[in-house]
């Protein structure tokens, strides 16, 4: 006679294997991508001032760049899955009699096989009964790919290539410190990395700008603390003339003659900022829009006075 403790470790094990049942194992699925890992190797920035390194006019364009290194390794990687489809002890409500029913035409079409010399496909033969088993198991579900599920069984890593890769990217819209003698600057550039600088307007026309002799500067990225440092020198013969060259553009327009505005023009040129003129021009023709006599006058002035024929870029674009 079984011991009664016996018993009933037996049945709490079978209604454990009854209710647990047994994943049912399916092919093991690989896939493959490619991976590229990008390592820092280098950071800088780079101010490009242009020539002459001494400003002899009052506007210039500067360029900053920002430039990296990376180390570019490629990799190809392939996981490896255990595919499998979870038991469900209630399936078998309606795999069992399914299974039955396979195994009986599993077992049919392997005779008729024999008769028709091996001519039935394997999915008749073999499959119906491999299926028709593992329905009749009742600790084990039959396999099914649409609710199937996947554990990551191995994930490999070969390294296919490294290469150095090298960028320069404009310094977009970002600040870059201009110190003029004891003034310090903060000014930004466009979203190519051009700096604009004009030492007759901003903030330079708020300094006593004639006494300074450099112009220094600077840009920081502060992620890292990278740094870049340029100088420009200001000709003796260009600080002379930046106070009148700013009186000649930036006093009121709308206070003076004809003959004035003409002068200004011409001053202009005369001192060689042929720039601050053309700019001058047009500030006067969009001025004068509205009375075309006024207009033709300026325009017929400065033609005989200074031989400029001066046009509206407006309506020329």
């Amino acid at each position: 006679m079984p011991h009664p403790r016996l018993s009933v470790l037996t049945v709490a094990v079978c209604t454990t294997l009854l209710l647990g049942g047994c994943a049912n194992q399916l092919p093991q699925r690989s896939e493959q991508e490619a991976r590229a890992e990008r390592k820092l190797l280098d950071h800088g920035l780079r101010i490009e001032v242009g020539e002459p390194g001494v400003l002899q006019l009052p506007q210039r364009r500067v360029r900053v760049l920002e430039q990296k290194t990376f180390e570019v390794t490629d990799f190809e990687v392939t996981r490896h899955y255990d595919r499998y489809t979870p038991y469900q002890a209630w399936r078998e409500l309606y795999e069992i009699p399914l299974g039955a029913v396979a195994v009986v035409a599993g077992i049919g079409a392997n005779v008729l096989n024999v008769v028709m010399l091996g001519t039935l496909p394997e999915q008749a033969t073999r499959n119906w009964i491999s299926y028709g088993f593992a329905g009749l198991n009742p600790f084990l579900n039959v396999e099914s790919n649409g609710r199937s599920e996947q554990n990551l069984a191995s994930l490999v890593e070969d390294r296919r290539d490294a290469r150095l890769e090298y960028t320069s990217l404009p310094w977009a819209e970002r600040p870059v410190t201009v110190l003029a003698g004891e003034e310090r600057h903060e000014l930004l550039t466009d979203r190519n990395g051009i700096l604009r600088l004009n030492l007759l307007d901003g903030p330079f026309a708020e300094q006593n700008i004639t006494s300074i002799g450099k112009l220094v500067l600077q840009v920081r990225d502060p992620q890292d603390g990278t740094e870049a440092e340029a100088q420009l020198l200001v000709s003796r013969d260009l600080r002379a003339k930046l106070g009148e060259a700013h009186d000649l553009v930036f006093r009121d327009l709308e206070g003076d003659d004809v003959d004035q505005w003409v002068y200004r023009v011409k001053r202009l040129s005369e001192l060689g900022l042929e720039e601050e003129a053309s700019e001058l021009e047009q500030s006067l023709i969009e001025l004068t829009r509205n009375d075309p006599e006024l207009q033709q006058a300026f325009l017929q002035r400065l033609l005989q006075d200074t031989g400029r024929v001066a046009t509206d870029r407006n309506e020329d674009d």
